[in-house]
């Protein structure tokens, strides 16, 4: 059984894969102060939670955009399972053509999510994952890997927002009733649902002027299943993605 953990801003998403099923998927909240111990057994108790034991752990695999925390984690999961984790980055093998300027600086959990996507759809494909960060990236045929767009999540928009406008508050994520609020939180709510649904279709549709010719949209992330729903463009909804390309990278630098 695979261990698979990816270490996002917000989030740290891991699960556990045994013949390509994906048995369960979990988050942990991303801490910096967590010492690996603390992560450890953390990543412990989440596993017994879904009825896994140490034993059943054959391997890991690790994707991280957070430095700071990454070697916690690692070394939290090498307390645990007692295996070295294989890690995502450059030296492994994903079946990616990456063509930008500093290939190493493209984050480990936008390949994944490529590699993932092209196991299922057919490039040409416009990726897209709604987190702490909001991400685009372009896959063109013969799995080139064309670089992307990357602009503030819809909860960093929201946190600046409120702790720099002092007569607006905190509000909830949820679908505005309508484009036109009749009050502070309807007009708020607006703004960052209904606007960053307009960024994604003004972007998508730049990008395929730019390309052109149409893509496959394809989104992920926490947020878009509330964004996805409001662009005009049809965007496919994927929730697995990190888990699934994690298991695919896993497979192709396999250890015997």
């Amino acid at each position: 059984m695979l261990l698979a953990i990816d270490i996002g801003n917000t989030n740290i998403v891991l699960g556990c894969i045994e013949n390509d099923q994906i048995l369960f998927q979990a988050r942990i909240a991303t801490d910096r102060t967590r010492t690996s111990d603390q992560y450890g057994v953390e990543i412990k108790n989440m596993l017994e939670a879904f009825g896994v034991t140490i034993s059943d752990i054959t391997d890991c695999i690790i994707s991280s955009v957070v430095p700071p925390v990454f070697n916690s984690v690692k070394t939290g999961v090498i307390k645990v399972i007692k295996k070295q984790p294989m890690v995502v980055g450059p030296g492994l093998k994903t079946g990616l053509n990456i063509q930008v300027d500093v290939p190493s600086q493209v984050g480990s959990d936008r390949i994944v999510i490529a590699v993932a996507a092209l196991a299922t759809y057919k490039a040409p494909l416009i990726l897209m994952d709604l987190g702490t960060a909001t991400t685009i990236e372009v896959v063109e045929p013969d799995n080139v890997y064309m670089g992307g767009v990357i602009f503030p999540g819809v909860k960093i928009s929201l946190d600046a927002l409120t702790s720099r406008a002092a007569q607006l508050p905190g509000i909830s994520l949820d679908k505005p009733k309508n484009v036109v609020g009749k009050n502070t939180v309807d007009c708020m709510r607006s703004g960052m649902m209904y606007g960053t649904a307009a960024m994604i279709d003004g972007l998508v549709e730049r990008i395929e002027e730019e390309l052109g010719h149409s893509c496959t949209l394809i989104a992920t992330g926490g947020m878009a299943k509330f964004i996805a729903p409001l662009c005009k463009r049809d965007i496919i909804l994927e929730k697995d993605l990190l888990l699934t390309g994690l298991n695919l990278i896993y497979k192709k630098n396999i250890r015997n």
